[in-house]
């Protein structure tokens, strides 16, 4: 991180192990004669790149030509690599969909709005751990897979992005949003440097805010190692010791280079003299130049200034120290002090920077040479020459310019001494955060401008320009893309939602979201990504953050997918504890299957059923209503749910289905409904009507099931064993005797039970043409409004009882009159006749004309019998 200019810095200067020097001569000369040859400056810099070009050419080479070596257990290293490429992506999958769970974890225990930033360091070392252990992981591949991409690059962009949101925010809320920069006073002339700027730090925001951005750009800065830094190459404290050895000995030289070398070794001779240095001195002095500028690049400016001394070029780590504030303490010390402090910082540091202009502005210099002095005097076109493939690196030069800039203005400003002017360039390239994002934006270079219209990029410009509403809808606008079916190929990972949502929340709680229907749809959308993971506390937990009607919708999504009673039994304590709305949620969860048709693929999975046999899509819609059972003040909404499904079975005679409805309502649901509302008389209209309804479909499953029970009874009669002929011998007789005998004690044994199913399935049946309170499925008459039904779904419900009466009422008469007819009960047939035209329950109306010749049909075959019987039709005697 670099150092604010009114701070000295405390880093520690880096130790440099020395290494074994380099052997400047030949072991077959040992007159000491120099044979290397001088280059051009630009010579050097082709035969660097040429060399960079070579070295990856050679790696690639190398490579591909042990491709198909076979190694000690039979494999090539082609098949290692790919196993290890296999491996590693599953490793990488695995690792990273941890942080699902570590995330929820960290905002668990951070639940105090004050503790909001902490939230943010717990989410970067959570990603930090990831990253490192997915580090390790790949370097543990095989070694075909050194120099890969990193699979997890957006991981570490993620880190890079909350630990700018992290110092931006806490900058923006913690010290702007208490009047820091209202409360500030005016800057005191006639102060020092290091005082002026310092104070302007304090009460300038926007400035604060650019040497923060350059901070984490620095600390972000990702070092390249293809190239052999510095210490690699020399070790000496002496600079140009080439040329040096070719100025001492120029007598002894054996071959002349044809190329003539510097005169003089002061720093300026090269540009004064325009000669060049020695061949191996420039490439050094070039390669020392890119470690200057990379160390500059980092903000590890006294690492630069150890790095020049340890080459030797002591002058330029004086240079690097000609930016520094200007302060004398000796102004401020007390009369009486006797020993003179130190003074900070150059005195003449205008003419430095003037220099510094001219080094940077300069095309005789290098490239490097000249991006190390325009970072320090706010040289723009020399730090874009050099940084000109990189987004960050750009931003951060636009940035050193503008914070130098405003910094020399302040400077200039409020101190009372007079300063050398600067040329009208530099203060030409003062620009706002818009305009830099722009030239970003329209880049010649084709990787900064992808990196500008990525949704990374995009996330961080929005940060650093603090429209957190713009944001939001670039952020909505994404998931609207990635859900269209016509989008392009690239859609939005579960990471980058997770990403998203956990910025809008941050968001949220410092009070930055303007449109929260913006801010929900991205969390929905990270909601949705999560039930496909199936995990419940992560669902309901972010579930949690969006509104009631969201929540509802969404977490019922989730809950129709699980189908396991304990799974849901935990979803259900998730829920509660994320503190959703269980009871709508499930009622919800309960309707939406409830009233689903099947499609096509339903239909074509299940095929022709047998008898008794209950479909998936059936099942799945009764499984459903096991979502209702688990609270008991749920019991009302369970039997509403359970009658409503019964309808439906029964108007498709779907038996089984009814049965299976029936026994997975809990047999203390009704005394559980009483007990919620005290009495039965307390009952609200839908329960109390829910509760006779309810009664009905049991009363009418037992009479069909002992109808049933009937049938098969007497379909069931003992068989007449076959009696011997007369011929038959001694034990033949006995033996058909014993049948015969067992057979009488069986028949008997059956028309008993025949006797005994034939009372109890009529009684059954009757029970349903008895039915108490106006009949069956007939609402009580009430005065209270069904509440929380709608008018229509109530009309719907009347039709669908009043045509389950017209069904099943006339089957049941018939089931009735076949009982009674059977048993010989022709009397009892015939007054069947008196109970459909009663006017007390008027079942007569259910009866369509076709239904009723039917059962007139039925009754007159009655009748006959009674008849054959020599009593009048009604069975009364007749008197002649």
């Amino acid at each position: 991180m670099s150092q604010s200019p009114f701070s000295a810095s405390n880093r520690v200067p880096i130790q440099v192990k020395p290494q074994t020097p380099k052997t400047l001569l030949s072991q077959q000369n040992t007159s000491q004669n120099d044979l290397s040859i001088s280059l051009l400056p630009q010579e050097v810099s082709r035969i660097l790149g040429r060399q960079q070009r070579q070295l990856s050419h050679n790696e690639s080479s190398a490579f591909f030509d042990n491709f198909n070596l076979t190694v000690g257990d039979g494999m090539t290293v082609s098949d290692r690599s790919v196993l290890g490429e296999t491996q590693h992506m599953s490793s990488v999958k695995e690792k990273t969909d941890l942080l699902f769970p570590q995330f929820l974890e960290v905002l668990q225990g951070r639940n105090n709005d004050s503790e909001v930033f902490d939230t943010i360091q717990d989410l970067i070392q959570t990603c930090t751990g990831v990253a490192d252990e997915l580090q390790r992981t790949q370097l543990q591949l095989v070694p075909t897979s050194k120099g890969q991409i990193k699979s997890y690059m957006w991981l570490e962009q993620e880190i890079k992005t909350w630990k700018l949101l992290y110092a931006l925010y806490k900058d923006r809320v913690m010290i702007q949003a208490e009047g820091g920069d209202i409360d500030c006073e005016m800057p005191p002339l006639g102060g020092s440097e290091k005082e002026v700027i310092a104070q302007l730090y304090a009460c300038n925001s926007t400035l604060r805010e650019y040497q923060l951005i350059v901070d984490w750009l620095e600390a972000c800065y990702e070092r390249s190692d293809s190239q052999p830094q510095v210490g690699h190459i020399t070790n000496r404290a002496v600079g140009w010791e080439n040329t040096l050895f070719q100025l001492q000995n120029r007598r002894e030289v054996a071959f002349g280079t044809g190329v003539e070398i510097v005169k003089s070794l002061d720093p300026d001779a090269p540009i004064r003299e325009r000669r060049p240095l020695h061949a191996l001195d420039e490439e050094d002095n070039m390669r020392l130049s890119q470690s200057i500028f990379t160390e500059i690049r980092q903000g590890r400016i006294d690492e630069a200034m150890t790095l020049c001394k340890y080459s030797g070029q002591t002058w330029r780590a004086a240079i690097l120290e000609g930016w520094r504030l200007h302060e004398d303490p000796n102004y401020e010390t007390q009369v009486n002090a006797r020993e003179k402090l130190p003074i900070e910082g150059n005195p003449r540091r205008d003419i430095w920077k003037k220099c510094a202009w001219l080094m940077a502005d300069s095309k005789k210099f290098d490239e490097y040479t000249r991006a190390i002095a325009g970072a320090f005097c706010g040289h723009l076109e020399s730090l874009k020459a050099l940084l000109n493939g990189s987004w960050e690196d750009l931003l951060w030069a636009y940035l050193k310019v503008q914070i130098d800039i405003r910094v020399e203005s302040e400077i200039r400003a409020c101190c009372m001494k007079t300063y050398h002017q600067l040329t009208d360039g530099y203060w030409n390239s003062k620009m706002s955060l818009e305009q830099i994002f722009e030239e970003l934006a329209v880049s010649n270079d084709a990787a900064v401008r992808d990196y500008a219209y990525s949704k990374i990029g995009i996330i961080q410009k929005y940060l650093i320009l603090d429209n957190i509403g713009e944001l939001l809808q670039n952020m909505r606008r994404w998931i609207e893309e990635s859900d269209n079916v016509n989008a392009s190929k690239e859609n939005i990972s579960p990471h980058l939602l997770r990403f998203l949502t956990h910025i809008v929340l941050f968001m949220r709680q410092i009070g930055r979201v303007d449109k929260e229907e913006t801010a929900d749809s991205i969390v929905a959308a990270y909601v949705e990504s999560l039930i496909e993971r199936g995990d419940a506390q992560l669902v309901a937990f972010y579930t949690a953050a969006l509104p009631v009607k969201v929540q509802i919708l969404l977490y019922s999504k989730f809950l129709e997918q699980v189908k396991e009673s304990s799974a849901r039994y935990a979803a259900l304590t998730e829920a509660i504890n994320a503190g959703l709305d269980i009871e709508n949620i499930t009622r919800h969860t309960v309707n939406t299957i409830r009233q689903r048709m099947p499609g096509d693929i339903d239909e074509a999975k299940h095929g022709k059923l047998q008898v008794g046999e209950i479909s998936t899509f059936d099942q799945q819609k009764i499984s459903a209503l096991e979502w209702l059972t688990f609270l008991p003040t749920q019991r009302g909404d369970l039997l509403w749910q359970a009658n409503a499904m019964i309808r439906t079975f029964l108007g498709e005679n779907k038996l089984e289905c009814v049965r299976a409805v029936y026994e997975l309502v809990p047999s203390d649901s009704l005394s559980q409904i009483i007990n919620i509302f005290g009495t039965k008389d307390n009952l609200p209209c839908r329960e109390e009507c829910s509760v006779k309804e309810y009664l009905s479909y049991k009363v009418y499953l037992a009479a069909i099931d002992g109808f049933n029970d009937w049938s098969r009874l007497l379909h069931n009669r003992p068989k007449e064993p076959q009696l011997v002929t007369a011929g038959a011998n001694f034990t033949e007789r006995i033996a058909s005797e014993h049948k015969e005998q067992v057979y009488r004690a069986e028949l008997k044994r059956w028309e008993s039970n025949l006797e005994e199913q034939t009372k109890l399935t009529r009684d059954a049946l009757f029970n349903i043409l008895l039915f108490p309170e106006k009949g069956w499925l007939i609402d009580p008459d009430t005065l209270k409004d069904p509440a929380n039904i709608s008018e229509m779904d109530w009309d719907n419900r009347q039709i669908q009882l009043e045509k389950l009466r017209s069904i099943c009422i006339p089957e049941v008469v018939l089931l009735l009159h076949k009982v009674l007819h059977s048993s010989g009960d022709y009397q009892g047939c015939v007054k069947l006749s008196e109970e459909i035209a009663t006017e007390n329950r008027q079942l007569y109306k259910v009866y369509t004309k076709h239904k009723l010749a039917e059962l007139l049909s039925k009754i007159a075959e009655s009748s006959l019998e009674l008849l054959n019987k020599k009593l009048d039709p009604w069975g009364y005697t007749t008197t002649l």
